[in-house]
């Protein structure tokens, strides 16, 4: 059976994040998205995919290749206007000869989530298969209205919460006969101009198609939408890798629970780290550092002396100066943090953190959110940034400024009488 991947999406609800890479390439557990998703489909049989493409396609395409490392042939197709999952959907079926996985890019699920959907499918030789989920708020999700027998009667996209005819949330993965494709040309555009897959889903199943619901367990998926969804997904591969490791680790170094060191990683003198944790190639811990669950740091990042890192992503080439806190946050590619930097993880008030996303302020529903900083910022010595702020790429943030707000990209903010911000010379 083929699988078709949609990942064609900017992922604007991530940036900064997702200025310089595409959301299916952002890592977690030392692994991008996309290549967790792979690995599991090539474990499950699954011997050919077709990654829908478009935002950053080069970059996915050199990255995966032809598929060869994962045991899997993989054809690439360009939507080539961002005009909806059923569009996206569309430009497949030219490769689909038979039945099909589709899958959203921007998810993780287990092997039993996709045993599961499948041997439905197979067993009761139905049209199609939707795996749901059982979520706590519906106004955010594709929500699933089922008649009985588990049949799919019509999928509304983020209902108001007290119109939504079920707390069951599409997750993105589904199995479907290629007479999807039929439905497909028959939706119309949706208010916001789009071709949405959920419509032609529900007109199929209007037709007399059996379409059917399969359960699965919360804990078999994993949606990724917004930053902090981030963190969830990354402690969620974390807890399933086991402890591997193969760098060196100095004497006095204490390494608690399920810990990855890479090969070419060094872990100094005094570093107690507690598991589930990933460190990846090169990386240099230390001394007398605390890492702390649920934190992956990437390739050829260093770590100063005295740090304490919490539940937190660490990108590739950043360095975080001496006597430095950063607490479940998202630090991208070569940041440099000054010594004494604070990245803040509570708010004063204890009440959830709130974060800008497509400049609408959104609560995390977390007690404990950091900083996300996107690629190349750098902080001076002493500088403080507060829950839930955003810093853009290439920005700095002077000695000893409190960050209590986004910081635009190209932006330089220092402290003085006026607290200015400024834009960063072009060099």
């Amino acid at each position: 059976m083929k699988a078709v991947i949609l990942a064609a999406g900017e992922g604007t609800r991530l940036k900064p994040i997702t200025t310089n890479r595409p959301k299916p390439l952002i890592k977690i557990g030392g692994k991008p998205i996309l290549e967790h998703t792979l690995l599991t489909l090539s474990d499950f049989g699954v011997n050919e995919v077709i990654i829908v493409t478009n935002y950053k396609e080069k970059a996915i395409q050199q990255y995966f290749g032809d598929g060869t490392k994962y045991n899997l042939k993989i054809n690439y197709k360009k939507q080539e206007k961002m005009n909806g999952t059923g569009d996206a959907l569309s430009t497949t079926e030219s490769i689909i000869k038979d039945n099909f996985i589709l899958i959203y890019g921007d998810l993780l699920f287990s092997p039993e989530a996709i045993k599961k959907i499948v041997h439905v499918f197979k067993t009761k030789k139905i049209d199609g298969a939707i795996a749901v989920t059982p979520i706590k708020n519906p106004e955010k999700y594709g929500i699933v209205e089922i008649e009985k027998d588990q049949k799919i009667k019509r999928i509304i996209e983020k209902p108001d919460i007290n119109e939504a005819p079920s707390n069951l949330a599409n997750a993105g993965l589904y199995v479907f006969s290629k007479e999807i494709f039929n439905k497909i040309k028959q939706i119309k555009a949706s208010i916001r101009g789009e071709y949405e897959l959920t419509d032609a889903i529900s007109l199929f199943s209007q037709d007399g198609n059996q379409v059917l619901a399969v359960q699965i367990d919360k804990e078999d998926w994993i949606d990724i939408g917004r930053p902090w969804d981030l963190l969830e997904a990354n402690k969620w591969i974390l807890k399933k890798l086991s402890q591997k490791v193969c760098g060196t680790v100095e004497e006095g170094v204490h390494l608690i629970g399920s810990v990855t060191v890479a090969k070419t990683a060094r872990i100094r003198s005094g570093a107690y780290i507690e598991g589930p944790a990933f460190i990846d190639e090169g990386s240099d811990i230390g001394p007398n550092c605390y890492i702390r669950p649920y934190t992956s740091i990437g390739k050829n990042v260093r770590i100063g002396n005295a740090c304490e890192i919490k539940n937190t992503i660490i990108m590739d080439k950043t360095h975080v100066g001496h006597l430095s806190y950063v607490g479940d946050s998202i630090i991208c590619e070569r940041c440099n943090l000054g010594a004494g930097t604070i990245i803040a993880n509570y708010r004063f008030d204890s009440k959830s953190v709130k974060m800008k996303v497509k400049n609408k302020l959104i609560d995390s529903y977390r007690r404990k959110l950091g900083a996300v900083l996107g690629d190349d910022v750098k902080t001076g010595i002493h500088a403080i940034l507060l829950p839930g702020v955003k810093v853009g790429n290439n920005s700095w943030i002077g000695v000893n400024y409190i960050l209590d707000r986004d910081l635009p990209a190209n932006t330089y903010a220092i402290q003085n009488q006026n607290r200015e911000k400024y834009k960063k010379p072009i060099i």
